[in-house]
This record gives structure tokens, C-alpha cells and sequence, in this order.
């Protein structure tokens, strides 16, 4: 099998989790690097991991140490959910893990699941290739490991259907959309049992922890965002998802993907989740506390880069309008508002929108926040946000219907920056 997902390591990392691979690792392959080492005990493995502060990497950077203390201590022999639909079209790593490396996610979710008690380990996954190389991983060990039963489910991919509630929605035989919270899945998940719903990426961090400790695992990044992440980086030449510390500095990792600073007039960053940044990201590193500081986000680490052929409000338009099309039409306050929102940046980005119209897509960015049921409208109300906080120039000049790089370069992508993972063939 031959893929079609570019990797490279960031210089001066040592890569934890991407290797140069041309096809799906063995089983024993992944044995020969230490894999599936002896089963440690459960509670002085929480505290490994809780010491080593390794976050989510799925977008939220909810410490998982808390969530498997949580879970194990809920009183019911939980589930474990291994979250690997990647709905963030800028976004390529889990897919990469899924696809390159099945056995390390697998090695990585029996330790959570021997390290809450559950009897049931579930992997989540809309890719087909990946779906492929997982469901081989999995009849390796005959469908149970580590005293867990392994099961693959598959859904249509969606940027909804990897919220944590859609996927336990879908696991227990419902569409993939999110439901309203609470309760939440470590209250009430797969089978109304508390249920650790964790990203693949993350999972694929504990057979490090186990073999290296908290210590190790922390030689690297920074004191709030230890350890190594995964950022795929698209715009400005082709998609390469990246192995990097905690704390890179982002003209590093622009120099490693071979784009000069000049050229960059800001970053899509997190995904669509957290917006646009300009310039002022370039003095900044790629960790949590420095970006959140900065008012943006690393998110599920995806980066996608804006040169000056590329008009943030025309990027804008188009994110918005993709909320529009995937929103899960569930929610009155987000089926109408992203439907809104988008039509007044696409007036923007065509020189047609009026000051009362900007007006309302800047009320509606701070009205409409924190009003759906899963993140898809605060993604959107961020979109137009940052849009109009980090690019007012270029708002401006669409107002007055004379942007340059529009004339020059006009942006009509579907979905922005998307990654075409391509098949395993």
C-alpha cells in the first residue's frame, strides 16, 4: 500500500508519534519499538499521566488525567471511545495515525480502557482507509485486548460528527449530531454508561507516558503544554502534518514548511474553529497559554497559511459558509444564524454589503456565542469576530468594493485549506 499523506518533523524533535513509513505498521513491527508492554497498575498510571500534563488533542486540551480519574471513579464499568473522525477539513494527523499507525492508537486505548475498568473499547471512525487498517489491527488480537472488547464503528465523515455527544449518539445506533448537554459523556454515554471519549492523537500519547514517565514526557514543550503535537499545515505549498514541541516558535515552523514571513500576512489557526490571526502571530509560539493570550487558540493544531494572495475576508466568507452547509440543522439559534452570518461575509467579499450590514454580522459575532448545542455556531461568531478584530483594513476596503488581492486572486474554495487525505491504494 502506498498513501498519499505528507509527514515531516520539526528540526530539533525527536518524533513520538509520526515515522517515516510507506505502510500501515505490523503488529509486529509496533511490538518491535516496545509496544504493548506489560499493563500497569491503573491508578499509579493516572497519576503518570495527570504528572506528565498531557491535554486533548482534539481541540478542547482537556487534561486527560482528569478525565480518566473521572471515569474511573464514576461507580459503573464505563466505555472507552477512541474519537478518530476528523471533521476539520485544514486537518490530517488522526487520519495519518489511523491509516500509518493502527497498532499505537490500539495500544494507547487499551491503556485507557485497563485504566478506567471498561469492558468496552470503541473506535470512531469515518475515514475508509483508516477504517481498513484499524478493523486489520483489531483482528489481530481477535476483536478483544487487554480485557477489553475492541468494536470499529464507521460514520459518514461530517464537521459534526466528532463532537463527543454525536459520536456517542452515533455508537449507540442514533445519526452523528450532537445532543444538548448535560449530561455529558463521562456522566451518561455509549449505553448510558460513563464513557471516556478521547481523540486518537491523544490516546497515541500513553505508550510513550508508560514507557518514559511524567518526567520524559515533559523534556519537551512548555510547563502548560508539554510534550510533542501534530499540526498539519496547509496554504503556501503543499499539506504536511508536522511533529513539533510545544512551544515552537511559529516562524520555525513556517521556515520548516518553506514559507518566508514576508509573504505571510496571517494564519486560519486551530482549524476553523478559533479564526484569523494577522501578522502579530509571528512573535508568538505554538502552545496553549501563549496563544490563548493572543485572544486565538491552537485547537486540534491545524494551521492554515495566509499570504498576500489570499483576502481573509474571502477566507471568511467561505468558512462561513461551510458552517451553513454542515451545521446539523438541529438548533434554530445555528441554522439560521450561520445562514446569516455567511451571507453578509459573502456580501462583504463581493462588494455588496452596506454598514447596517456589518453592523449585524458584528452584533451576530457576539449575540449568537455560546447559544448552540455543540461548537459549530461559536466556530462561526469567532470566524466573524476575529475577522472584523484582526483584518479591519481589509473589511474596509471590501466595504468600499476595491479589495486588490480579490481582484487579483479571487477565493472560492468549498472548503478552505481543505487536505485531500487521498486513498490507500
Amino acid at each position: 500500500m502506498t498513501g498519499q499523506l505528507n509527514v515531516g518533523v520539526a528540526e530539533g524533535c525527536t518524533p513520538r508519534l509520526l515515522r517515516e513509513l510507506n505502510d500501515t505498521e505490523s503488529l509486529d513491527a509496533y511490538r518491535g519499538t516496545g509496544g504493548y508492554a506489560a499493563l500497569p497498575d491503573p491508578e499509579t498510571f493516572v497519576t503518570t499521566v495527570t504528572d506528565g500534563g498531557l491535554l486533548g488533542r482534539g481541540g478542547a486540551a482537556f487534561p486527560l488525567g482528569r478525565k480518566l480519574s473521572t471515569v474511573r471513579n464514576a461507580g459503573v464499568r464505563p466505555v472507552v471511545l477512541a474519537n478518530g473522525e476528523e471533521g476539520e477539513p485544514a486537518s490530517v494527523k488522526d487520519r495519518w495515525l489511523l491509516r500509518y499507525r493502527p497498532h499505537l492508537v490500539l495500544d494507547g486505548l487499551r491503556l485507557a480502557a485497563h485504566t478506567v475498568g471498561a469492558g468496552r473499547a470503541v473506535l470512531y471512525v469515518s475515514d475508509p482507509a483508516g477504517a481498513r487498517a484499524v478493523a486489520a489491527a483489531i483482528a489481530d488480537f481477535d476483536g478483544v485486548l487487554g480485557g477489553a472488547a475492541l468494536e470499529l464503528v464507521t460514520v459518514e465523515p461530517g464537521y459534526v460528527a466528532g463532537e463527543e455527544t454525536a459520536a456517542v449518539r452515533a455508537v449507540n445506533g442514533g445519526p452523528a449530531k450532537p445532543t444538548d448537554k448535560p449530561p455529558r459523556p463521562f456522566q451518561e454515554g455509549v449505553d448510558g454508561r460513563p464513557t471516556l471519549v478521547s481523540n486518537v492523537e491523544t490516546l497515541a500519547h500513553l505508550p510513550f507516558l508508560l514507557a518514559h514517565g511524567a518526567a520524559e514526557y515533559r523534556s519537551v514543550g512548555t510547563p502548560g503544554s508539554p510534550g510533542t503535537f501534530l499540526s498539519t499545515v496547509t496554504g503556501a505549498g503543499a499539506p504536511v502534518t508536522y511533529e513539533l514541541a510545544h512551544g515552537t516558535p511559529v516562524p520555525e515552523l513556517l521556515a520548516r514548511h518553506g514559507v518566508s514571513t514576508d509573504r505571510v500576512t496571517g494564519l486560519l489557526l486551530g482549524g476553523y474553529f478559533n479564526g484569523l490571526i494577522n501578522r502579530r502571530v509571528l512573535d508568538a509560539s505554538m502552545d496553549h497559554e501563549t496563544l490563548r493570550g493572543l485572544g486565538a487558540g491552537l485547537g486540534c493544531g491545524a494551521i492554515a497559511v495566509l499570504t498576500e494572495e489570499t483576502c481573509p475576508v474571502a477566507v471568511a466568507a467561505a468558512v462561513l459558509r461551510y458552517f451553513d452547509r454542515e451545521n446539523a440543522g438541529q438548533c434554530g439559534s445555528c441554522f439560521n444564524g450561520t445562514a446569516a452570518m455567511a451571507a453578509a461575509a459573502e456580501a462583504l467579499r463581493d462588494g455588496l454589503a452596506t454598514g447596517e450590514d456589518l453592523d449585524r454580522l458584528r452584533r451576530w459575532s457576539t449575540v449568537l456565542r455560546g447559544r448552540g448545542a455543540c461548537g459549530t455556531l461559536d466556530a462561526a461568531t469567532n470566524v466573524a469576530a476575529s475577522l472584523f478584530a484582526e483584518f479591519p483594513d481589509e473589511v474596509s476596503a471590501h466595504l468600499g468594493g476595491r479589495c486588490p488581492t480579490c481582484a487579483a486572486h479571487p477565493y472560492t474554495a468549498v472548503r478552505p485549506f481543505e487536505v485531500e487525505a487521498g486513498e490507500l491504494v
